[in-house]
């Protein structure tokens, strides 16, 4: 088989589309109804992307690019968190590995694009793959919030908001966070004022 070959191709778009299926560790973790997928997860963050301009200091191509990368692996090696019993190392590893394969089965263009922008979120050494993982991070409290307030549990996914108190960088992003806690804490009054009549 020659790489990035039709039969190869079609294995890659296989493979990738499991994302579409997998659910996201926590939310099933955390009991929620009906919890996003992977890929769900990275497209919107690739379309937050959309909202950068030049004051942002950072490529806005290349933010959206490793959006649609960082959590591709996944498809191979599945949603491993903190509660899964995996190593940071071994799952980076795991995951280097499913990258590899995936270079292999499109070709050397694209398979090095993909592992290169996968390798620059995982070192966190540029303006653009820290903005991503602001952008991980929050797309994860803002799907809580929508969870808390979709599903009528207002407060009990506390957890996700409180392992990303202080973690963000960019300063658009941070008026994102601060504008979702005060959307927050104004839910969270209206429960409270509502279960005290």
């Amino acid at each position: 088989m020659s790489l990035g070959s039709p039969k190869n191709c079609l294995e890659f778009f296989k493979t990738i589309g499991r994302l579409k299926h997998i659910k996201r560790t926590g939310w099933v973790r955390s009991d929620v109804n009906d919890p996003e997928t992977i890929s769900g997860h990275m497209y919107r963050m690739a379309m937050m992307s959309f909202l950068l301009d030049e004051e942002d200091n950072v490529n806005r191509d290349r933010v959206m690019r490793i959006s649609l990368v960082h959590d591709m692996a996944e498809s191979i090696v599945g949603d491993l968190t903190p509660h899964c019993g995996v190593s940071n190392e071994e799952k980076h590893e795991r995951e280097v590995a499913a990258m590899e394969h995936f270079s292999k089965l499109v070709g050397e263009k694209a398979g090095n694009e993909m592992f290169n922008l996968f390798l620059e979120y995982e070192e966190q050494k540029t303006n653009e793959a820290i903005f991503v993982k602001d952008l991980d991070k929050f797309d994860m409290i803002l799907q809580a919030f929508e969870y808390e307030t979709d599903q009528k549990r207002l407060g009990s996914l506390e957890e996700f908001f409180k392992t990303t108190e202080g973690a963000f960088s960019h300063p658009k992003v941070k008026r994102w966070v601060e504008e979702l806690y005060k959307q927050r804490a104004e839910s969270l009054n209206a429960s409270t004022a509502e279960s005290d009549k």
